[in-house]
């Protein structure tokens, strides 16, 4: 039968975004962003370069580390990071306030050698056993999954005893730590622990303790091509995108 031709709600929104890119001059969208969302932009970046004409670019750091690198000058259109950050450059006037967009979440996971058999982290309590009794675990120096982490052993009231066997790590550290046997365990994002392709990963901190790092994204006030970088905001957020949030450990808010 004829007829017009019906589109999914989320498949014609995704459509008439795109549609904004067409005759649009090619552009090279430079984005700093936190570790936590690595895995997360980097997949939609491949698909938004498939789909249009433009490219991106990503620099990966700690939230603190990345914020350094703006206020030393580094140029950017697009920055995600924590909500804190965001709103300190908008104050600086580094981003357009407009823009400010929350981008999303992710609680902190386990990673072991993957060798190694799988501890039990399926409750609190059962947490608490497998952190006593490692002899050594790992976790991010700077990032704000360490900070959580750490919170997350004052809870259980072990802080003192775990402090001895902890070792903090920088970029892929923890990774080369988890693979080489110097610590048994790793604690950090959920994004960072399912992309350890040399770790194993165990699974989430159970309910009762997890805690979530938040993002938030914003566009810079010298972003060398406005629209376009608004483009992919909307791509990276837009609901079609929900599915690699999941994927890769994420959650939207």
């Amino acid at each position: 039968m004829g007829g017009r031709r019906r589109w999914p709600a989320g498949t014609l929104w995704l459509v008439l975004l795109l549609a904004q890119t067409v005759g649009v001059e090619a552009a090279d969208i430079k984005v700093i962003a936190s570790t936590g969302v690595a895995s997360v932009v980097t997949e939609l970046g491949r698909q938004f370069e498939a789909k249009t004409e433009h490219k991106v670019a990503a620099d990966f750091a700690v939230i603190a580390m990345s914020k350094r690198k703006i206020d030393a000058g580094a140029a950017f259109d697009l920055a995600i990071l924590g909500p804190a950050a965001i709103d300190e450059l908008i104050g600086q006037g580094k981003i357009v306030p407009a823009t400010r967009t929350s981008f999303g979440r992710t609680g902190l996971g386990v990673v072991i050698a993957k060798s190694a058999p799988k501890p039990d982290i399926a409750t609190a309590e059962a947490f608490k056993r497998t952190m006593l009794a490692a002899k050594m675990v790992g976790h991010s120096k700077e990032g704000l999954s360490g900070v959580h982490f750490l919170a997350a052993l004052d809870r259980l009231a072990i802080t003192a005893e775990m402090k001895p066997k902890l070792r903090t790590y920088e970029g892929d550290g923890l990774t080369r730590a988890i693979a080489s046997g110097e610590v048994e365990i790793g604690v950090t994002g959920m994004g960072p622990s399912l992309a350890m392709a040399e770790a194993q990963f165990v699974g989430p901190l159970p309910p009762e303790i997890q805690t979530y790092v938040v993002f938030t994204a914003g566009i810079s006030t010298a972003a060398r091509d406005p629209e376009a970088t608004r483009v992919f905001l909307q791509f990276l957020t837009a609901p079609a995108a929900g599915a690699v949030f999941r994927a890769k450990g994420m959650e939207r808010d």
